[in-house]
């Protein structure tokens, strides 16, 4: 069996969640890209944030997001982040 499980991986990150506010994750789906995008920078260098004792990327990122090392961010709409590029684009021209 693996530990943690995905039900208790969802419940670490909605922990800090208020009773009548949306939960930040709640599919398997959303939990497995955060570990793998987690995994990713941790292999591209990023130092790891807990102590585990298998050396295996996956498996520190899952055990990163079960102590809330790592928080999920909810997803901004398509719009809003190129919204955001696009001034952040303005700002680091008029900046030059």
């Amino acid at each position: 069996m693996i530990h943690p499980s995905y039900t208790e991986l969802i419940q670490a990150v909605n922990s800090e969640v208020e009773a009548d506010d949306t939960p930040v994750c709640n599919s398997r789906y959303s939990i497995v890209l955060a570990t793998s995008k987690r995994a990713r920078q941790i292999i591209a260098g990023a130092d790891p944030l807990v102590y585990y004792p298998l050396n295996k990327p996956l498996s520190i990122a899952v055990e990163e997001v079960y102590k809330g090392e790592v928080k999920i961010l909810p997803d901004t709409g398509e719009e809003e982040q190129t919204e955001a590029a696009v001034s952040a684009a303005d700002e680091t021209v008029t900046e030059e």
